[in-house]
Order: structure tokens, then sequence, then C-alpha cells
């Protein structure tokens, strides 16, 4: 997550000092721009993260409410939505009746039940970005965005591409505004129509305050008029400062910045209207302009529309929640101390394995599953054996000191001959295109009936050879490559197993095998297929993390360091590593050849019940899907959703974390005897093995951001999908290799797009802490930056009494007793005919 600077309140002082004379800041005005731009990286590195980061210090109420006014975002459901759902029941008539209690006194309840259920409102405000700037087509009849954009969008394009343009931008290495300027130099054409503006670049006379004199002439306008020019392409802009502040997020790295941006697209600005008014024909904008526009960042008081609003939105997640929290309350499952278990599992906390752990259990009684970030407590750098480039394996905001390489490849990367360099070239690339691209024809239009997985699909069992070998261990902490220590210490590792371990609870009663499950997807026709693998692992699969953790884990060393500490592993335990592809359901394991004959019959006998897990899972995701019949047998529909993975013109081969609520932290006890749809993060922990919360803080320092950041950009783009999400995928024209567009002059689209978002309910997260509140309220109030999550309401947060069961939620910084308004919870003994039977999201059952 991006670290978060003033607030909005706190911003109000600067802007009222700036409004009472003092000139303009250059450098205070881009670094505040930075802070309300989009944050999304490059494709290759798209990681989830709260879409408003930058009101993060406020309220959510209050800043859903600036986010709206300032810049026109659609920040909640409307309310002829919320009332639908009411009517269908998703809103409980109870849960309402009860918030407005709360909030408004029970004496009013009447009163604001006829105001959610009938009373019209007004709402059509017109946003306050782009009101100044509004002013040329007011006053001058002139569009200056359709006029600029299209040559600046494909400059900014060409100028940062990453390999999909034949030929590389003339010069790049001085930076984006000098290699401009050396072109417009040494060119017989010019970016240019008329002369000034070709003059100004040149002399060097590109200074925002100097350009902006001439383009507005007031100066206490300038930083507003700023503001609505980049928030005209935010996704751009965005995408610039990403690149400015993370240019290692660029394989090919480009030098580029906001204030080099700004200054060309003001040139192209000058140029456009001396060339359609003449040099002496036009006076800057507020030589027109009768009325000065609102401050864009002053106060944005409260409306009744806004309560209403805000009352049905806590209604509609509540009405969920308590569902969730009775029937953890009603479940009947208690911790047991199973002596002897067939194997354990650990998974990522990711919601999509919820179903296969449930199935694993349900098929094999005996086993354990625990779920854990997906990049298993291990963070390093990994770079293939014939890779260019070393990619982080582990969340976004740690700098890992480590690097893992990979040794002894014996596969080989497939290759479609019709997208190599020989294409490129003038002769070879006709011969090319008149024979092996007829073929690259055919083959196409064969893959439209008979789907299949090509050389240029994304396929997560590629991240890895499973038969190549790890430089985990170091021997030799001396020596460095690219800075980065090759491979682990001895010390290190026990460090981070036994963190691993404690923090999930498993320290007693190893099984034979222990299998540590990362997870990746494959995809064929998706931009955003880094969204689809594991966040954890900043948008790549989790294959190399979890070899590296079963190393670990096996190593005698290491283990005897742990049994120092009251870990005891038996020898006869082995951990091993795996992957789930969570498009199609496959799963693949490592380093099997180092299991005993005895735990290799285990594996055998195991990998039976993985499989038939698998098949289960697929049919419970293809209740989905239109174009399968889920009434077929598992192992039908899964066959299905494998072809269905690889074909070119599926648009949503898997949802990703769509309809995501909530993530419990707790045993598995806990959610084990309900059925949750897929909607849970699960993050194993146990209360008794940390009684003060030390490993707890590690877990919700994690979750309040990355499932927190998840949720929230689910949210917001299934709110908003034209401005704050990508809107539909099926236009979408890849720009260089970084991100996505409509056509060829479109703004870069930040956010999801609708396939992505289309089922899920646009409700906050729910964590659920199985501990004392008294340590959960010491442990979020440890780290400033987590506890702003839960503070200010951008996550709900509920705790569960481990030896009652006795639920308690935290408001305005204490815990107050919780009783949820529903008693009762349907039970069901197999799933399958509520999958069967059902498209949308299933209510919460108990499992029988």
């Amino acid at each position: 997550m991006k670290t978060q600077h003033s607030s909005i309140v706190e911003l109000d002082g600067a802007h009222e000092e700036k409004a009472h004379g003092s000139s303009f800041n250059e450098h205070d005005v881009l670094h505040e721009l930075k802070h309300y731009l989009p944050a999304q990286a490059p494709l290759k590195d798209f990681v989830h993260h709260n879409t408003l980061h930058a009101f993060q210090k406020l309220k959510f109420p209050d800043a859903i409410r600036h986010a709206s006014e300032i810049f026109g975002y659609k920040v909640t459901l409307s309310l002829k939505e919320y009332r639908s759902l009411y009517q269908s029941g998703k809103i409980r008539e109870e849960v309402v009746s009860k918030i407005i209690s709360e909030q408004k006194g029970a004496d009013a309840l009447a009163t604001w039940r006829e105001k959610l259920l009938t009373q019209t409102y007004d709402n059509a405000a017109t946003p306050r970005i782009g009101a100044l700037r509004s002013n040329w087509k007011k006053y001058f009849k002139i569009d200056l965005d359709s006029l600029v954009h299209p040559i600046l969008f494909r400059i900014l394009c060409s100028y940062l591409d990453q390999g999909i343009s034949m030929w590389n931008f003339p010069v790049w290495h001085k930076g984006f505004l000098p290699s401009v300027k050396e072109m417009e130099r040494n060119s017989f054409t010019s970016f240019f129509r008329t002369r000034r503006a070709k003059e100004l670049l040149l002399k060097g006379k590109t200074a925002i305050p100097d350009l902006l004199k001439i383009l507005v002439g007031n100066e206490s306008l300038y930083e507003q008029y700023i503001f609505d020019q980049q928030f005209a392409h935010q996704g751009w802009s965005g995408m610039v400062s990403t690149i400015e502040s993370q240019p290692e997020t660029l394989l090919d790295p480009k030098k580029i910045s906001l204030h080099d941006l700004i200054s060309f697209e003001l040139l192209l600005e000058i140029d456009a209207l001396d060339y359609h008014f003449g040099k002496d024909n036009w006076l800057p904008l507020t030589a027109k302009l009768k009325d000065k526009p609102t401050e864009l960042f002053a106060n944005v008081p409260s409306t009744e529309l806004y309560e209403v609003l805000g009352i049905w939105q806590q209604a509609f997640e509540w009405s969920y929640y308590d569902q969730v929290l009775a029937g953890i309350q009603l479940s009947s499952n208690t911790p047991t101390e199973k002596k002897v278990k067939s194997f354990q599992a650990m998974f990522c906390i990711d919601d999509r394995e919820c179903s296969l752990r449930r199935y694993l259990e349900k098929l094999d009684p005996s086993c354990e599953t625990f779920g854990t970030p997906g990049f298993f407590g291990v963070e390093f750098y990994f770079r293939p054996e014939h890779g260019k480039f070393h990619t982080k394996l582990c969340p976004a905001p740690v700098t890992p000191k480590y690097l893992i390489k990979e040794v002894g490849t014996r596969s080989k990367r497939g290759k479609d001959i019709h997208f190599t360099k020989p294409t490129h070239s003038l002769f070879r690339g006709w011969l090319i295109t008149h024979t092996l691209g007829f073929w690259s024809a055919l083959k196409l239009f064969i893959n439209i009936f008979r789907p299949s997985m090509g050389p240029a699909a994304a396929y997560s069992f590629r991240h890895m050879d499973k038969h190549a070998q790890l430089t985990i261990e170091n021997k030799n902490p001396e020596h460095r490559e690219h800075d980065l220590q090759v491979g682990f210490t001895i010390d290190e590792m026990a460090v981070r197993v036994e963190g691993l371990l404690k923090s999930i609870g498993l320290v007693k009663d190893f099984a034979p095998v222990v299998y540590v499950v990362g997870h990746g997807s494959s995809s064929v026709n998706n931009p955003h297929y880094a969204a689809y693998d594991c966040g954890a692992c900043s948008g790549r699969a989790g294959s190399v993390n979890s070899r590296v953790v079963c190393f670990m884990a096996n190593h005698p060393k290491v283990r005897e360091i742990l049994a120092g500490k009251g870990i005891v592993i038996p020898n006869e335990t082995q951990f091993v590593g795996g992957l789930h592809d969570t498009t199609r359901d496959e799963i693949v394991f490592f380093d099997e050849d180092s299991l005993t004959p005895v735990n290799h019959a285990h594996h055998q006998k195991n990998e039976g019940i993985f499989n038939n897990a698998l098949d289960y899972n697929s049919k419970e995701r293809s209740r989905r899907f239109e174009s399968i019949d889920t009434t077929l047998t598992p192992a039908k529909i899964h066959d299905k959703i494998k072809i269905r993975s690889v074909s070119l013109f599926e648009p949503r081969p898997e949802l990703n974390h769509a309809t995501n609520a909530l993530c419990i932290v707790g045993r598995r006890e806990l959610s084990k005897g309900i059925f949750l749809d897929r909607r849970s993060f699960m993050n194993s922990f146990d209360y008794k093995v940390d009684p003060e919360g030390t490993y707890l803080f590690n877990i919700l320092k994690a979750a309040a951001p990355v499932c927190g950041g998840i949720n929230l950009e689910y949210f917001f783009s299934r709110v908003d999908n034209q401005k704050l999400g990508a809107g539909t995928k099926l236009p979408h024209n890849v720009m260089g290799l970084f991100g996505v567009a409509n056509g060829i002059d479109g703004d870069l689209r930040p956010g999801l797009p609708s396939q992505m978002i289309e089922v899920h309910d646009p409700v906050r997260l729910l964590i659920i802490v199985e501990h004392f509140p008294d340590v959960v309220l010491r442990t979020i109030q440890k780290n400033a930056e987590t506890y702003e999550w839960f503070i200010n309401e951008w996550v709900n947060l509920i705790t569960v009494n481990p030896e009652t069961k006795a639920l308690s939620v935290f408001r305005e910084g204490a815990f107050y007793p919780y009783e949820t308004t529903v008693k009762t919870v349907d039970p069901v003994s197999d799933v399958a005919s509520l999958i069967e039977s059902n498209q949308e999201n299933i209510p919460v059952h108990l499992l029988s």
C-alpha cells in the first residue's frame, strides 16, 4: 500500500493560506497531485489496493462524501438499488431499524424509515474537478482535450512502451521532456503546429508557472488548473506518477516525471490555442472568467442524502454480517486434539481457497488445513535460470534482501514463431506473413472450436520449472549478486519457519506429510493476469515460495533450532510444496522424489483426495458461469473448466476475488461448520499459542491493507465502473504492455473491468478475530497505519471470545458487546443442492 499523506482537513488550511495571496508552490502542488492520482502499477505488478487511498485519513463516510463531491466519483449504490435490495430481502428490515435507532434514536425511527424508503432527493451535483478548465468550452468554444489528448497519449505510449512496438522511441535515455526536445530539434517534422510552443520548448522555457501564466493568468488558480488538466486523463497521469516513484516497476526503465508530463501538455495546449485563434488573438482563461470556481479541497458539508445512503450501506453490510456471526455462534464444531492426522495442508488466505479446503476436509475428515499469506513468510527476489530480470515474491511494501536463483532447468519455454523478432524485419517479416501467417490464421480458427494452451498463454505452472534446483541455502553470506544475498543462512531459515508455524498455530501434532500449497492463475486473454495471481507474492504465482519454505522446514539444522524453541517436528514428517492453479483447478507438487517410501505412499493416496476435491471445487465455481451446466458430474464440469480457461473468447475464465466480504482470523473450527460461499479470506491463528497477540499483530498488519485493499478495489470498481473501474474489458487495447485503454487514443483504465465485479456485492470487509477484545485492541493500536484502517472504518472489526463465542464490535476506539438480529441459520447436509439451484450469492448455512 502507498504511504498516506495529509488529510482533507489538514489540506484545507494549506489551501486557505494559498487563497489569501501566497505564491504558487510547484513542489507542494505536484506532491499533492500524486497523492490523489490513481496509484495502480503497470500490468505486470497489478496488486489490489484501496482506490481512495488518498482519503484514508478521514472516516469512511466523510471520505467517500469528499471523493464524490470533489472528483465526481460514484461511491455507493444508488438509492434505487438499495431500495431494491430491501424489497428482495437482501437488506433486512430489523437491521435497518436497529441502525436507525442507534444513530438517530428510537423516537426518530418512523421518520427516518420514511426517508430511506420513499423520500426523493436531488442527486444532480456537479463535481468540482474540471469546473475551471471547462471554461475553455464555455467562453472560447474550444475543446482542448480533443485537440491535445490524442497526440499526448500516443507520445506517452510510444515513450513508455515495453515491447509491443517494433521500433523504440528514437531518443529515450535522457528522460521524457529532454528526449522530446532533442527530437524536436533534430527532426524535419514537429510535435507542434505553431512557432511559439516549439520555441518555448527549444529555448528551455518550460517552467510550469511560466506556461500557466500564458494559459491561466491568475496565479491563485494555477493549482486548480493543473488538477483539472491531469484528472481529465487520471489514468495516464497516475501511471506516470507511479513510474516516477517506482521506476523499477518497468522492466525496460524509462525516466519520466509528472513535471515533464504537465509541461509538455501545457505546451500542446498553447499550441492548440495559437493554431485556432492566432498567437495574439486569445487571452488567458481568467480574462473572461466571471465567477471563481469553488475551491477544490474546501470542506464538503454533509447532506441528508449522504446520511440516508450511509444508513443503507451499513444495513446492507450488517444484513450479511449478522448471518455469518450467527452461524459462527450456532455452529457445533469444537476444537479437537487429534493425535493422528492423515495430512496437513497450508494454503494462502485467498478466498478462492475457502471451498477447496472445505472439500478436502469433507473427503478426508482426518486431514487438517490452514491459511496464511501465500508468500509463506519468506521474502526474496526470484530469478529464473534463463531470465533477464529478477522479480519480487513477497508483499509489495516489503523490500527483500535475498535472491533465490533457479538452476538446472530441464524444460524449454515454447514459442510461437510468428511472435518472434524475425517477423519484424522487412524481408523475413514479409515472407513469414505470407507463409506462417496463413498457418497462424488457421490455428486461430481451430482454436475457436478446440481451445488449447499455447506458448503465449500465461500459465501458472511455467513460473518455475518443478525439476530445477533453487539456491535456497546460503553458505557464504559475503557473496552477493545485485547487492542481494543469495539464499538464506540456517538461522535466517529457522526464524522464518518458526514465525510461519506459530502464526498459524501449527506447533505440535504434525502429520506425516505437510503440504504448503501456493496459488497462481492461467489466462490467454486477460491483461489483468497479475491480479489473479497471489497478491502476497506481488502478483506472481506462489510456487517458488512453497518450495523454499518446505526446504527450510525439512532442513535438519533448522529443526534442531526449532526444537530448542519448543517446536518439535518428528523425523518422519516431511514438508511438500505445491501450486494450485485457481483458473484450471489443477495442482502440481514439487520435490516428490525426496519423500521416504512410507510418505510417498501417503502422498499417492493424498493426491487422489486433492484431485477429487478439485473436481468438486470446479463444480462449485461453475454455478457462476452461464456456459456450463452445473448439474453435470464434477469430473465433466472440471474438463469444461479447463477448456474455458484457454478460450480466447472467454472474458471471465474465473471471477478472482469477486464477492469477497470477510476475513476470519482464528482456528479452523471457528468457520468449519458454516458454508461461506467462497466469500472469506481465512487466516489460521491459535490464541493459545499467541496469548499476548505478538503474531496476531503481524497478521492484522498485513490483513488490513492487503485484504482490505482487495475488498475496497472491488467495492469502488463495482459502484463506479467507469471512473474507478476499467469498464468492460471487451474493447480494451493493451498499451505498451503496461496498461489498458479503450481504443488507441483513450485514457488508461485503472481499477477492475466489469467482468471481474459483476457479481460482487459492494460491502466493506468484516475482519473476525478469535481472541479476547482487550488483546485485539492493544494489538491494532501498536501501529498507526494499521489502526487507521479500523478507527476510520475502512474495514469493520468483530472479536469472538474463544471461550464463550461472545461477540464484540469495534466502534470509536473501543469494543462493545454485539448481539445478532439473526437467531437461526438454515442447515444443509450437502451443498450440491445449493450450488445447482443458485447462481447468485448463497446465504450462510450450517454444515450438518
